[in-house]
């Protein structure tokens, strides 16, 4: 071979190498290694470890997006009990899913003069002028699933954000599908666009879905939350006489979709525990919980320490009423399925992880 025509042999091998798709089996290796992870057991604890002692006479008001919201309830059973360790005061009040009473419920709480206001699941960025109101008035802001990322948020004066990473979240949800399809899974979203957290999510599990090269997204469904008792009956019916066969995987953003689905699958005669397989990207409902361990219509949920988070909260208000800096934790993503149920807390229809974070928390605190 000449010179030259090993410079263009060579030239044209790296070119080809350069053009070849990524292998199908590939990707489908990684869902399958993110899935043993995201699965297993969570008994070592990887928070904070030091900050400042408790504060003394503290008032919050935990303003929740609405209390039908298992995650939103979740949270605030934690907030609850961390409260009652601190020694604080708490109130709670409900949005009821809409933004009128979200606000309403706000400036009820501002008029209430406490120490902290919890942003209970809900959009900041309604509520602008009354956040930078509560902001004058020496009120620290905390918030919980308040916008997507974790971490303060200082357009709205938010000290400290407490949530898993959703987007990560949401790549294990679909993740999930993949793995547990082989690559092929056909699956329609569902997701509130009242809600950015949630958008994000759904997309973040579309574009899983797009990338895997034998799956499709079959539909993008923008339905909101606070009418799913009314709107997902009839709409699972229609979406199983609309795409029959193609319609493989549910995936939502939250497990409160799937509250009132079992009735129609059932009727259109779709086993418990066969498709539409039904997984959740948040938050691990008693309900969702119930559903996997039974194989009633639903096969998994990326549930977040609810618990956890309220005690991370009122860890986030203690460092800000003594001046410190955020903690900056986040929690890992995990993943519950019929195979993992019993562990952390699956006995009790909860993601509650056995790594003694109350403890942590208390020790952190200087409290019994």
């Amino acid at each position: 071979m000449t010179r030259l025509g090993f410079f263009i042999s060579t030239a044209a091998c790296a070119l080809a190498a350069a053009t070849l798709p990524v292998r199908a089996d590939a990707f489908l290796d990684e869902a399958k290694a993110l899935v043993a992870k995201a699965t297993a057991p969570v008994s070592a604890w990887d928070g904070p470890t030091s900050g400042p002692a408790i504060a003394k006479d503290k008032t919050i008001v935990y303003i929740a997006s609405d209390m039908k919201n298992g995650g939103v309830l979740g949270v605030e059973e934690g907030v609850e009990e961390a409260v009652k360790a601190a020694g604080w005061k708490m109130d709670t009040l409900d949005g009821a899913g809409s933004v009128k009473d979200q606000l309403a419920a706000l400036n009820q709480a501002i008029a209430q003069k406490p120490a902290g206001i919890v942003i209970g699941g809900w959009n900041p960025n309604v509520a602008k002028i009354a956040l930078k109101k509560a902001v004058a008035e020496g009120i620290v802001l905390v918030g919980w699933h308040a916008v997507p990322k974790p971490g303060p948020i200082p357009e709205y004066g938010v000290f400290y954000n407490v949530t898993s990473d959703s987007d990560d979240v949401a790549r294990t949800a679909a993740m999930y599908a993949v793995a547990k399809s082989e690559g092929t899974a056909k699956a329609i979203i569902f997701t509130d666009s009242l809600y950015q957290i949630a958008l994000d999510k759904a997309n973040a599990m579309k574009a899983v879905i797009e990338k895997c090269a034998g799956c499709k997204v079959v539909e993008f469904i923008d339905t909101p939350l606070a009418d799913t008792s009314n709107r997902m009956p009839q709409m699972t019916f229609s979406l199983i006489q609309k795409y029959g066969d193609d319609y493989q995987y549910s995936l939502a953003i939250n497990d409160l979709y799937f509250d009132f689905m079992a009735s129609s699958l059932q009727t259109a005669g779709k086993a418990g525990d066969g498709a539409p397989f039904n997984v959740s990207a948040g938050d691990g409902s008693v309900t969702s919980y119930q559903r996997i361990r039974t194989g009633n219509h639903q096969t998994a949920t990326v549930p977040e320490p609810l618990k956890l988070h309220g005690w991370q909260i009122v860890d986030e208000f203690n460092r800000a009423f003594a001046g410190a800096e955020p903690s900056g934790y986040v929690t890992p993503v995990h993943l519950v399925t019929k195979d993992n149920i019993a562990f952390d807390g699956g006995d009790k229809n909860v993601f509650d992880p056995q790594n003694d974070y109350q403890g942590h928390y208390k020790a952190i605190w200087g409290v019994e």
